[in-house]
């Protein structure tokens, strides 16, 4: 299934540097697809579009572009783990976007209960089966069925504008007397 705009020549004048500006103030999370073929080669890749998609059942979907080198070999095994990086892990991010077979290399790991590496150091791993896959536009959105998951330590790695970043909360306090009543229906 191949999923594009019905105005899709309209759309012509938005350019991909001017997209990238614009959708770039949003943050997002950054996830490391990982799993093993055959002859224990570890198969990696990492995707700035990872979310929750259903609760009942579990369901999670990421997006890798088409152009990837390493999502035809990942897509063969029909399973992987979806580490969320913490905010530490700028270098395991960089080593597992580079082409080659060197992006392992230094990267403490150990098998998950699917035998695909989980990330010493992740903030959650997600086990999951490759349940659909769907041509959208430049990439696929893969998902995922979960099969099991554990919550690691620290907080998420961000991307933002170019940029890595990490998550700081804000307190925000409303007085009780500024908070509207409830009307009772």
């Amino acid at each position: 299934m191949d999923i594009t705009p019905a105005n899709a020549s309209a759309l012509a004048d938005i350019t991909p540097a001017y997209y990238r500006q614009v959708l770039g103030k949003l943050p997002t999370g950054v996830t490391a697809i990982t799993g093993i073929n055959d002859d224990d080669e570890k198969l990696g890749l990492v995707v700035g579009t990872f979310q929750s998609l259903s609760l009942d059942p579990p369901l999670v979907m990421f997006c890798v572009d088409k152009s990837s080198s390493s999502w035809p070999k990942l897509r063969k095994l029909q399973k992987f783990t979806a580490n969320i990086l913490s905010d530490d892990q700028i270098s395991i991010c960089r080593s597992l976007s580079r082409k080659g077979p060197q992006k392992f290399e230094g990267l403490p790991c150990a098998p998950g209960p699917l035998g695909t590496p989980h990330l010493d150091g992740a903030t959650a791993y997600i086990d999951c089966t490759v349940t659909a896959e769907v041509v959208v536009g430049d990439h696929y959105m893969v998902v995922g069925a979960v099969t099991n998951m554990e919550e690691g330590s620290g907080d998420a790695l961000l991307f933002r504008a170019g940029k890595f970043g990490q998550y700081l909360p804000i307190e925000i306090s409303a007085p009780v007397e500024s908070v509207p009543a409830r009307s009772a229906s």
